[in-house]
């Protein structure tokens, strides 16, 4: 990995964000990335290998371990990261943007020299658009994840044992899962994360569009005065 790259681009992730953004990109790449790339992934790691099942019939095991696992986690986590940091980069490409089409601007020396964008990265015009559509989308990715989590795994949480009666199984056979209750601390940290991650794109979502009708009624307010 390109550690040079990534530092960059969380640097200007961080340089248009709120202060409620920064706060949401600490948690994800720090409790929510950093987590599943040093602990996480080698939790997971055998759970495959070592979900036993007390039968030698040939097959049985890789079919129950396929319907009570039909995502990994793991993979179901990549996936949602990388959803949810998306939507920053593309906060970071319009400015880029804004930023090219001022210096050709200047290079035309169109307008005798004034500026099409003062301060590119203020979140006004497009750009204010595409951060709100960049909050909305981070918070309903998490969403929907945590309803497919859900879905695939009640509440949340990992059973010791499960018993599995599924073809070609002789009969209903008990199967184990390896480290259920290191994986239940890590599921519910990930959520609980989650769940703050929503809250926080909600609340800068909010304050965003507070600041912008504010924004107007002082200028109404201005223009009636005038």
């Amino acid at each position: 990995m390109n550690w040079d790259l990534f530092e960059g681009l969380l640097s200007g992730v961080n340089k248009y964000s709120t202060a409620f953004g920064r706060i949401w990109l600490s948690l994800v790449f720090i409790f929510r990335l950093l987590v599943y790339v040093v602990a996480a992934e080698r939790v997971w790691s055998d759970d495959h290998k070592d979900f036993d099942c007390n039968t030698r019939q040939p097959g049985c095991t890789n079919v129950c371990f396929d319907h009570f696992f039909p995502v990994s986690h793991i993979r179901l986590w990549a996936l949602q990261l990388i959803l949810v940091t998306c939507p920053s980069l593309l906060v970071i490409m319009h400015v880029a943007y804004r930023e090219a089409k001022e210096q050709r601007h200047r290079a035309a020396g169109g307008d005798n020299g004034r500026c099409l964008y003062p301060n590119p990265g203020k979140k006004h015009g497009g750009l204010w658009w595409t951060y709100m559509l960049s909050l909305v989308f981070k918070a309903g990715v998490d969403m929907v994840f945590l309803y497919i989590f859900y879905h695939l795994y009640r509440n949340y949480t990992l059973p010791r044992l499960v018993k599995c009666e599924l073809s070609p199984c002789p009969n209903m056979v008990d199967c184990f899962i390896s480290r259920p209750t290191e994986k239940n601390i890590f599921t519910l940290f990930m959520v609980v994360t989650t769940c703050i991650c929503i809250l926080l794109s909600l609340i800068e979502a909010a304050y965003l569009i507070g600041k912008r009708c504010r924004e107007h009624i002082l200028a109404g307010s201005r223009d009636s005065q005038d």
